[in-house]
């Protein structure tokens, strides 16, 4: 299965995107056919190859000849429509440029027909926006993944005024999305990159387990205290890699003023609020006072809501946050029977054929507390079950 992963080092738009996969070695041409069956005459393709603070990448720009670029949302969806585009990629184009309408609507309090799209509107938003996904289909890109993606700020001039960066339409379409922030006062992602982006990646986070084959870099247009590019890495998945990688947040704080029955509650209390560990180590803090450090480990996007059950319960007036990659062996869960009652089965992929497994604890505890049998005995029986099975 081809996949691939981009890296958004400085953002993300639309020319970036598609100059990527341009710089992966998709002929301009071939592109261009493509996208001349959307019968949308006053525009042509160039690429350039740039420099960009000593990073070769190439550079994408839609020369539009008809500036005749306030278009409404219906008339964008009947240039698709009425295209001789495949069908699946007519779908996909307006579904992505609908989702973009109505979040402008949305955000001007105003009906999806009537919203002023001046990021929609124009020919090279349409081209970019198809381009991609046409791209995606010519490479036989199959899964998307994308990293957390940085965000700047400040205030950008638009046809309603001055706006904050991220712009309010981008930061909508980036809700549940892992993000983080760089000290610029530039707009990092732009509308179009952030709704073809959360509309076509299989997910966000971490690099996938793959086999790199070729590597694509897109510029930006303007000059950063960074390279303004991003970059594709394309290749094949490994399927048979037994690991999975994920980007997660670990939380930690130094407590030695909190009454220790208080913990049981609040271990139980950050679970419920989505973590996936939480650990407790004693330590000797200042003065040799001892103290304890809490440690834990979630999802980012629920590094929020745990924080505040931390502030909350406890009596830290500060919490360490740090990003973390995780990798973690794939698994799956299997029930065996045994003499005492059914127990489930934790097992692990070591690859190559190799397994490693466990019985889950809350199962055997149930059966040794309703029929007094000890534990190690139920554990043991349901790991010779398993064998057997196995066999």
């Amino acid at each position: 299965m081809h996949i691939a992963y981009i890296d958004c080092i400085a953002g993300a738009s639309g020319d970036m995107l598609l100059a990527a996969l341009l710089d992966l070695g998709l002929p301009i041409q071939k592109l261009q056919e493509q996208l001349s069956l959307l019968h949308l005459p006053g525009f042509e393709l160039e690429t350039e190859e740039v420099l960009k603070r000593e990073l070769r990448a190439t550079q994408l720009h839609v020369k539009v000849v008809d500036h005749e670029t306030e278009r409404r949302l219906p008339e964008m969806l009947s240039i698709i429509q009425n295209s001789d585009l495949p069908p699946h990629i007519q779908t996909q184009a307006s579904a992505v440029i609908h989702r973009l309408g109505e979040t402008e609507a949305r955000i001007h309090g105003t009906s999806i027909d009537k919203v002023h799209l001046h990021e929609l509107g124009g020919i090279d938003t349409l081209v970019d926006i198809v381009g991609f996904i046409l791209a995606i289909e010519l490479l036989n890109i199959e899964e998307l993944f994308v990293s957390p993606l940085p965000l700047g700020s400040g205030f950008i001039q638009s046809a309603h005024g001055k706006i904050p960066i991220p712009a309010p339409a981008t930061i909508e379409l980036l809700k549940g999305i892992p993000v983080h922030k760089l000290e610029l006062e530039q707009e990092l992602v732009t509308p179009t990159g952030a709704v073809l982006l959360t509309s076509l990646a299989s997910g966000f986070g971490a690099f996938p387990p793959m086999k790199i084959e070729n590597i694509g870099y897109g510029a930006g247009s303007r000059d950063l205290p960074l390279p303004n590019i991003l970059r594709v890495f394309l290749g094949t998945k490994k399927d048979d890699l037994p690991f999975q990688s994920e980007r997660l947040v670990l939380l930690e704080t130094n407590i030695d003023d909190l009454n220790p029955e208080v913990y049981e509650h609040l271990i139980n209390r950050l679970f419920k609020e989505g973590a996936l560990d939480v650990s407790l180590f004693p330590i000797f803090m200042k003065k040799n006072r001892p103290g304890i450090m809490l440690q834990v480990l979630a999802p980012t996007e629920h590094a929020h809501r745990l924080k505040q059950t931390i502030y909350l319960e406890t009596t830290t007036l500060g919490i360490r946050q740090l990003f973390v990659e995780r990798e973690s062996l794939t698994r799956r869960f299997e029930t065996v029977e045994t003499v005492y009652g059914p127990v489930k089965m934790k097992v692990a992929d070591l690859g190559e054929g190799r397994i490693k497994y466990a019985p889950e604890y809350e199962d055997c505890k149930a059966l040794a507390q309703t029929s007094g049998i000890p534990i190690q005995v139920i554990m043991k029986a349901a790991e010779v079950a398993f064998e057997s099975k196995e066999k």
